[in-house]
C-alpha cells in the first residue's frame, strides 16, 4: 500500500449522475480506510451535492455546475482557482471527464490517478492528464459498477477490502419531513413506495404494468401507496395515477435526497425502475424490487441484501443496446417482457 502519510488532502472527481455518486461513496469509504487521517473533498454537480454533504466518509464538497456541451470559461476558472488554492496532494478521478482532469493538471496536483476505462471499453486521451493510470481488468458489463469504482482505489492503494455505499446522515428534520408526508396518506398496515419513471424512456416500466401491480397488491393488503421522484417527474406520475383504480399519492418533487432516504426507512416496500433513487433507497436496506429495462442488474444491482431484481436479460443489453432506435419499439422487449405477475409474487414474499 502507498505510504498513508503522503496523502493528507485528497480531491475526488465525481461529476456524474446521482446513482453513480452514491456508488462512488463505496470507493471513497475504501479511500478513507487507506488514508484515515486524510481530508477528502469531492467535486460534484449541484443536483447531487446532498448525497455527499454531511456524509461520514467525506469532509468537504466543491460544487461545479458541469455541463459537457456548455463551455463556461468563467465558472471553470473559478473552480480551477479554488482547487489550486486548496493545495491538494492527490486527485482521483472516477468520472474520466476531460475538463476536471485538465483543471487538476493546471492546478499542479502532484499525483493524479484515473482508470483506463470505467463506463465503456473505449479509451480516450483524458488519461494523458493522469500521473498514474489504473488498469480495470474486469468485464465492465457484467461487474457491479460499485466494484469498478472500488477497483480504482484498490489498484492505487493496494487495499484488498470491499465496501458498501455510504449515504449522507439522516437528521431529525428529515425524519420529521418524512413523517409529515406519510401522515397525509390513509392509515394502513403497509406503506409502499413506487418510483415509476427512469431518466431514459428505455428504463421506464409500462404504466399499465404498474397499474396492474398496485391494483392486485391492494386486494391482498391494507396498503397506502405513494410515488417518489424528482420535480420533473410530477406530470408523468400524475398520468400514471390517472390510470390507477387505487388511491396513490404523488410525492414527486416534495423530498430532498435526505428526506427520500428517511421516507424509505419508514416504508415497507419500494417498487422501482433503475434510477438513482433506487441506490439511495438501497442504503436504508428497505425491501425493494427493481425492474430493469435497457440496463443490466449484473452491473447496476442495488447493494442491499433486501433488493430483488427483474430483467428479461435481452441479448441486446449494453454494449449492444440501440436505445430509442430499438427494433422492438414501440414496445421494447426489455420492458414489456418483465411481467407484473412475477413482480407481484416477489412483492408478496417481501411483504409477508
Amino acid at each position: 500500500m502507498n505510504d498513508k502519510e503522503n496523502y493528507s488532502n485528497i480531491l475526488v472527481n465525481a461529476l456524474v449522475n446521482l446513482g453513480d455518486v452514491v456508488l462512488i461513496t463505496s470507493a471513497i469509504a475504501l479511500l478513507k480506510k487507506a488514508y484515515p487521517k486524510s481530508k477528502i473533498t469531492v467535486l460534484v454537480k449541484p443536483a447531487v451535492c446532498q448525497a455527499v454533504e454531511n456524509n461520514p466518509v467525506i469532509d468537504d464538497v466543491i460544487v461545479f455546475n458541469y455541463r459537457p456541451k456548455q463551455n463556461s470559461i468563467s465558472q471553470t476558472f473559478r473552480i480551477l482557482k479554488d482547487i489550486k488554492k486548496r493545495r491538494f496532494d492527490l486527485n482521483i478521478s472516477f468520472d474520466r471527464k476531460l475538463r476536471p482532469a485538465l483543471m487538476c493538471w493546471l492546478a499542479n496536483i502532484p499525483i493524479r490517478i484515473g482508470p483506463d476505462r470505467v463506463f465503456e471499453d473505449k479509451r480516450n486521451y483524458v488519461t494523458w492528464f493522469y500521473t498514474k493510470v489504473i488498469p480495470i481488468r474486469c468485464d465492465l458489463y457484467n461487474t457491479l459498477q460499485a466494484e469498478i469504482y472500488q477497483d480504482i482505489v484498490r489498484g492505487f492503494t493496494g487495499i484488498k477490502e470491499h465496501s458498501k455505499p455510504v449515504f449522507s446522515r439522516i437528521m431529525p428534520e428529515n425524519e420529521q419531513n418524512a413523517k409529515k408526508l406519510l401522515d397525509e396518506l390513509p392509515e394502513a398496515e403497509k406503506y409502499i413506495a413506487l418510483c415509476v419513471k427512469g431518466t431514459h424512456p428505455m428504463k421506464t416500466w409500462p404504466r399499465e404494468y404498474f397499474v396492474e401491480l398496485v391494483d392486485t397488491l391492494n386486494k391482498y393488503y391494507n396498503t397506502s401507496f405513494f410515488i417518489v421522484g424528482a420535480q420533473n417527474d410530477i406530470v408523468y406520475a400524475d398520468k400514471v395515477i390517472e390510470l390507477m383504480h387505487t388511491s396513490v399519492a404523488n410525492f414527486c418533487g416534495r423530498t430532498s435526497l435526505i428526506d427520500l432516504a428517511a421516507l424509505m426507512k419508514k416504508s415497507d416496500l419500494l417498487v422501482t425502475v433503475d434510477t438513482g433513487a433506487a441506490h439511495i433507497a438501497a442504503t436504508t436496506e428497505i425491501p425493494m424490487v427493481v425492474v430493469y429495462g435497457c440496463t443490466s442488474p449484473k452491473r447496476w444491482h442495488p447493494i442491499n441484501k433486501n433488493a430483488y431484481v427483474f430483467s428479461s436479460y435481452e441479448h441486446c443489453l449494453p454494449p449492444n443496446c440501440l436505445g430509442r432506435k430499438c427494433p422492438s419499439n414501440p414496445k421494447p422487449n426489455c420492458l414489456w417482457r418483465v411481467k407484473p405477475e412475477a413482480v407481484l409474487e416477489q412483492c408478496k414474499k417481501l411483504l409477508g
